[in-house]
């Protein structure tokens, strides 16, 4: 892997800092981003340094590391975050890129791919913290314990009731989903 380039973004509200690393070789794959939240890029050095036949993205999510809000007292929310991730993806060609995600990056990660699905080939979300979003609070499972393989248009988290879960159904859900 190539040496580690930072980039600065002015977005509304916030400048996002984001680092660039290029593949030891020119390949077909697309860009490979990883994030987290409210962890900052400094989270992902050593995952990144693992995918030398890759470009590697990663970021600081506004008002964490390196990237600074106008007034830090604002609020940020995970749509917020996804319309940062667009305007980084905008800005490395437009994508679509693969997408890793942990924790609220998953969260931020989904609402990107919610907006505009087109950026994102894949998507792995990470252990979203979304228990708020389940049915039931014994669904926690499938939202922390999973890894959740998401193919733009291809999974509805929606679909995976609480019978599913118990049943072993989300599982084979995601499974039949990962491809």
């Amino acid at each position: 892997m190539t040496e580690l380039k930072t980039y600065t973004l002015e977005t509304p509200g916030a400048e996002i800092a984001y680092d660039i690393r290029q593949a030891e070789q020119a390949g077909d794959e697309p860009i490979l981003m990883m994030i987290g939240s409210p962890m900052d890029a400094s989270g992902f050095v050593s995952l990144a340094a693992r995918f030398p036949d890759r470009t590697v993205v990663t970021y600081d999510p506004r008002g964490t590391g390196r990237s600074e809000k106008n007034d830090p007292t604002s609020e940020s929310n995970p749509d917020l975050h996804a319309e940062d991730l667009h305007r980084v993806i905008e800005a490395l060609g437009g994508g679509p890129i693969d997408l890793f995600a942990s924790s609220g990056g998953a969260v931020n990660a989904l609402a990107l791919v919610a907006k505009h699905p087109e950026q994102v080939r894949i998507l792995v979300a990470h252990e979203p913290p979304a228990v708020r979003y389940l049915h039931r609070s014994d669904c926690f499972g499938l939202a922390m314990a999973a890894h959740v393989v998401c193919l733009p248009g291809e999974f509805d988290p929606a679909a995976v009731t609480t019978e599913d879960n118990r049943a072993g159904g989300a599982s084979r859900m995601l499974a039949a989903n990962a491809g």
